[in-house]
């Protein structure tokens, strides 16, 4: 029986006593599915998980999503090789910014997978922040803002209004296609969202892709984010992690935001990134 212990007082649990392969049984994968919604994050160490076993994890949650803008590895459109080589060091990394994955889209991701293969002996954590928390303790002039109006998400890196600096972006590695006018395209999303499984009221604002409130101009609600931003990204909501080879981690992309820390220059970094579907937040 798997054993679960939490990692900080609001986001993040540790899975023990449980390894994981091609076959995930029907009550682990239950337990599994639980734990996402009530923690949020899920930690899974030492398990050196393999491409068929990386994908059966994934489906315990939801059918896998192939992202676009992001080319997957080469014989496998289903999976995103996370990396940073040694002689990558100019520029800005692979989620080094607080955000959502592609929120952008219609229906965004509903959680990942990332795998752990070859990471430095220090450096490269990963920061997740609790959106649950942030919602909850959320100001009430700012909670009268939120509630029952939607928000603006714009695919900022990968169209052509608000294109990057060069000097930003992640290096050769990962690469990405860039300069799509249909990114820059205005999808409307709940401020705020239900996680479906405990019924927790959550925000969901992504620091990169939301541009406006709806009803408001982007100069009316830039003081507003800004505001969301510094409350919802505090310390008191978030869990670091310290990847170590053959670890896993699962998170909720719609209840989290993450940041990946890009401290680690002169050493190579690999995680291999599946993604799975959900219905659309509401």
């Amino acid at each position: 029986m798997p054993q679960i212990r939490k990692l900080t007082g609001y986001i993040g649990a540790e899975v023990d006593g449980l390894k994981l392969g091609a076959d995930i049984s029907a009550s682990d994968a239950d337990i599994l599915r639980r734990s996402l919604a009530e923690h949020q994050v899920l930690v899974l160490r030492g398990q050196h998980l393999d491409r068929a076993g990386q994908k059966a994890l994934n489906l315990v949650f939801g059918p896998p999503m192939r992202l676009p803008y992001v080319h997957p590895v080469a014989d496998d459109p289903e999976t995103i090789a996370v990396l940073k080589e040694a002689d990558e060091r100019s520029g800005g990394v692979f989620g080094g910014e607080w955000h959502s994955d592609f929120s952008f889209l219609a229906n965004p991701p509903a959680g990942s997978v990332l795998n752990a293969v070859e990471v430095p002996e220090v450096g490269g954590d990963t920061v997740w922040a609790s959106q649950t928390a942030a919602y909850a303790s959320l100001p009430a002039d700012l909670k009268k803002i939120v509630d029952g109006r939607r928000a603006v998400h714009v695919g900022k890196p990968y169209g052509v209004k608000f294109a990057p600096p060069e000097n930003t972006r992640s290096g050769a590695s990962i690469r990405m296609t860039r300069g799509d006018p249909e990114a820059d395209r205005e999808t409307f999303h709940p401020a705020v969202i239900t996680e479906p499984i405990t019924g927790v009221r959550a925000l969901f604002l992504n620091p990169i892709y939301t541009t406006r409130f709806d009803g408001m101009t982007e100069a009316e609600s830039e003081p507003l984010l800004q505001a969301i931003y510094r409350h919802c990204t505090r310390p008191d909501f978030s869990c670091r992690h310290r990847w170590q080879a053959g670890d896993v981690v699962v998170w909720d992309n719609r209840t989290t935001l993450h940041y990946a820390t890009n401290d680690y220059d002169g050493h190579r970094r690999l995680l291999y990134r599946t993604t799975f579907e959900g219905a659309p937040p509401q």
